[in-house]
Order: structure tokens, then C-alpha cells, then sequence
């Protein structure tokens, strides 16, 4: 005869049930977790793009033409932000697309390489826009060199020539038009905190990088010292909320040597969405806003850390027609499944680099055609 089972506990069963649960959901933020440290790179890229397009088409749209004496100029853009006039715009089957690039500009170890590389499409007949970051590393056969290098290489070939290359090469990657392009120079930064008298921002965590390089003394041999000590000053931050400047702000952003957790990639891209978003709201503050002198300065320090083919009264289109989608922005990653790495061979200049697997970019075309759809 089988022995009767103990009966169960209906109050143990059900914490053992909510323990599970809680156990399977821990198990899945810890992989979510994983996936995001994996791939920080991506997610600051977009969320650059999304303040580059912030402080351009918005701030710079309804900036640049205060001060002009053509009144009737002034209210035509004024007119084409509200009833935005798809005609004053280059789209094609409903969407514009404008290629994003950043830079690290002054200061930076490769000044002119564009290491965020990032194609956004804007649709018009449903207010969203689909951002899709490409890897810099990506082989540019005709021009035998990687994405991140083609602006630098088109300027080097004629004035104003990087964007059109750049444009040139993404459209080949991705197989649909690139309309328009926005560079922005990353040191550029420091000027426009400056002209908005410094921006508050909240450190979380104290720390002290004592590596962070200065500018200009990359090569110093430091009179023979080993480590080169003379190449590096110390920087601090204290947790609380600071006043910083321009140079403080970019100090508090660029620091990588920091050690314990302020040292990872994924505190650094932290800091930068905390010294961005500062900069937003301060320079959509009343302060700003309605100071016509402070406009003005502001609207030459963003003209200064950007570069962009959009002229303005497609910039206050487009500005409305961002505003419109900030609340349906997708974005997205060109699958490594699309790109294999080759050897190292001379054939790339003995450069890490990628290349289609198929030898051409039609499954890339097909994939972003679909996210367009």
C-alpha cells in the first residue's frame, strides 16, 4: 500500500511560488543587465543623437534668425515650424533621413575620426523616427579605409567634402538616401555650457581619476620618466550637485581612469546623459529663452560645435517634426550577423575591421527596408 503524502502547506506554496517568480525575474534583469554593459557604446550614441537633434533643430531654429532686421524672413520660419510644409523639405516616400555623426574635436586623441556614426529616418506620415547606429569599424572598399575615417579622408580631398562622403558611403551601407547630415564636434560643448553660465548637475558618486590626460602633452617624454607622469593631472568630484563650467563639465564626462565603479564605461556614459541633459534644461530655461543676447550667443557657440548641410527653414521643419515623434523613437543596431571580421591582411592596412558576409550589403538594404516599412 503507497504512503499517503504530507499535505501541503497552501501559504508555504504559495511564497515558494513568489520566490520563484522573484528568482526568475532577478535571473532576467541580470542578463538584460549583462546585454546593456555589453553594448554602452550604443546606447550613449543614441542618446547623443537624440540631444544633437534636440539642440540643433530646436535651439539653433529658433535662434538664428533673432537680430535680423527682415521681419516677413523671420515669420516665414516661424510659419514653416508651425504648419511645417513638406515641399521645403527633401523626403522621399514620406521620410527624411539624416545621418548623424559626433566627433571628439579638441582635446580628443583622434580629433576628427566619427566614432558615433548613427542613420535617422524621420517619418512624416506618422509622427516616430527609427535611429540605427552602424559600427565605425565597417570597410569602405573604394575608398580603402573604415567608416569612422571617410569625413576626415572627404575633407582632406576638399573643403566641405566630409559630409558628402560620409553621406555617400551610409547610403551604399544601408541602401536608402541620406538626405541631410549633422556633425556635432563634442568639445563643443564646453562653449555652449559657458555661454549658458554653467550648468547644475548631480554627481551620484564621489571620485578621483588621477590619470586624466591633458591636452597637448600626449608625446611628452617627461625627461625620461617611465611613466610619464607629467602627461596626467588628478581630477576629484565630490557627490552632491555642482556648478560646473565648460572645462569642469567636460573633465567630468571624458574621465575613464577612475577607480571602482566610476571607472567603467557604463558610469562614464552615466555622466555624459547627466552633463546633456543639463545642458538641455538650462538652455530651454527662462533664463535663456527669454534673453534675446543669450539666444544669440547661444545660437554661435551650437554653430561652432556643428556641422550640417540643413539649412534653416528645413531645420524648423524638421525641429517640429521631431518634437512631434519624441515619443515614438525606436532605435536600433546593424546586426553583426550582416558583417564577418577578416584577418588581419594588408589588403585592409592590417585594420580590425568589418565586411558584409556577402560579400555585398543586399541583406543590410532588405533589414533596413523593413524597419522602414
Amino acid at each position: 500500500m503507497q504512503k499517503e503524502g504530507k499535505p501541503l502547506n497552501p501559504i508555504k506554496l504559495e511564497a515558494d511560488i513568489s520566490q520563484m517568480k522573484l528568482d526568475k525575474k532577478k535571473l532576467f534583469f541580470n542578463r538584460l543587465k549583462r546585454r546593456v554593459l555589453k553594448h554602452t557604446w550604443v546606447l550613449r550614441s543614441f542618446f547623443l543623437a537624440g540631444v544633437i537633434l534636440i539642440l540643433y533643430l530646436v535651439i539653433l531654429s529658433s535662434a538664428r534668425y533673432i537680430g535680423r532686421t527682415n521681419v516677413g524672413y523671420y515669420f516665414a520660419l516661424t510659419r514653416d515650424f508651425i504648419f511645417t510644409p513638406e515641399g521645403k523639405i527633401t523626403s522621399q516616400e514620406g521620410r527624411t533621413n539624416i545621418l548623424i555623426l559626433g566627433k571628439g574635436g579638441e582635446g580628443h586623441e583622434a580629433p576628427d575620426l566619427t566614432d558615433t556614426i548613427i542613420f535617422a529616418s524621420i517619418n512624416h506620415k506618422k509622427p516616430s523616427i527609427d535611429l540605427i547606429s552602424l559600427p565605425r569599424d565597417i570597410w569602405i572598399t573604394d575608398l580603402r579605409t573604415k567608416l569612422n575615417s571617410v569625413y576626415y579622408w572627404g575633407n582632406k580631398k576638399q573643403s566641405d567634402g566630409g559630409i558628402v562622403l560620409a553621406k555617400a558611403s551610409v547610403e551604399e551601407i544601408v541602401g536608402q538616401p541620406v538626405h541631410y547630415a549633422l556633425l556635432v564636434d563634442f568639445s563643443g560643448f564646453k562653449k555652449i555650457i559657458d555661454v549658458l553660465s554653467g550648468i547644475e548637475v548631480e554627481v551620484e558618486r564621489s571620485f578621483v581619476d588621477e590619470k586624466y590626460p591633458i591636452a597637448g602633452r600626449e608625446n611628452d617624454l617627461c625627461d625620461g620618466d617611465p611613466g610619464y607622469k607629467c602627461r596626467y593631472e588628478t581630477i576629484a568630484f565630490e557627490k552632491g550637485t555642482q556648478h560646473m563650467d565648460g572645462e569642469t563639465a567636460l573633465k567630468f564626462v571624458r574621465s575613464r581612469n577612475a577607480e571602482g565603479d566610476e571607472g567603467t564605461d557604463f558610469a562614464r556614459a552615466e555622466r555624459q546623459q547627466r552633463i546633456l541633459s543639463a545642458i538641455k534644461n538650462k538652455a530651454l530655461s527662462r533664463e535663456i529663452i527669454f534673453s534675446p543676447r543669450k539666444l544669440l550667443e547661444l545660437k554661435k557657440a551650437v554653430e561652432d560645435a556643428i556641422e550640417t548641410d540643413i539649412g534653416s527653414g528645413a531645420g524648423a521643419i524638421l525641429a517640429r517634426r521631431s518634437l512631434s515623434a519624441r515619443d515614438s523613437i525606436q532605435s536600433y543596431v546593424l546586426p553583426e550577423d550582416f558583417l564577418e571580421r577578416p584577418v588581419y591582411s594588408p589588403i585592409y592596412d592590417n585594420l580590425y575591421v568589418f565586411i558584409p558576409k556577402n560579400e555585398d550589403w543586399s541583406e543590410i538594404h532588405e533589414w533596413v527596408k523593413n524597419i522602414l516599412i
